[in-house]
């Protein structure tokens, strides 16, 4: 069994989503292992992580759309506020969608679907770096 971990940095522009497709890929690659699991975990509690189409930027669009009528900035119902109207939906909306992925390695690959990306995803409106931990495990190659 081998175990390799690295951590990423991804500079934000603000809310969306940043493909980390690449990156992960070149963790699985460098860490030597064949057949086992890649973890992503995200450090952050209003920034998250998912598994979603890469063909059509639309798809990341309208989930970002549906996302700000689900849990609108600036809502009363909230009381913490500290750093401004997008801080609590932020937070919201981490606990809504994910701080980790589980992937395959398969042939020394994740072994995403064709039309899946790894997309980082930016809950505030301010530019951020966000920190992600890449866990590879499984057997060498």
């Amino acid at each position: 069994m081998r175990t390799h971990q690295e951590t990423l940095t991804v500079r934000t522009h603000g809310r969306g989503t940043w493909d980390v497709t690449g990156e992960v890929a070149r963790v699985v690659a460098a860490s030597g292992v064949a057949t086992g699991l890649c973890h992503v975990f995200c450090r952050h509690t209003s920034a998250s992580l998912m598994l979603c189409e890469n063909a059509d930027p639309d798809v990341r669009r309208d989930l970002e759309a549906f996302m700000a009528r689900l849990v609108p900035d600036g809502d009363p119902l909230f009381r913490h506020t500290l750093e401004g109207p997008d801080d609590m939906p932020a937070h919201v909306r981490t606990v809504l969608t994910s701080s980790g992925l589980a992937i395959p390695v398969t042939d020394g690959r994740p072994a995403l679907g064709t039309w899946q990306g790894i997309y980082l995803w930016e809950h505030r409106t301010a530019p951020h770096a966000r920190t992600l931990v890449v866990t590879v495990q499984g057997e060498p190659a």
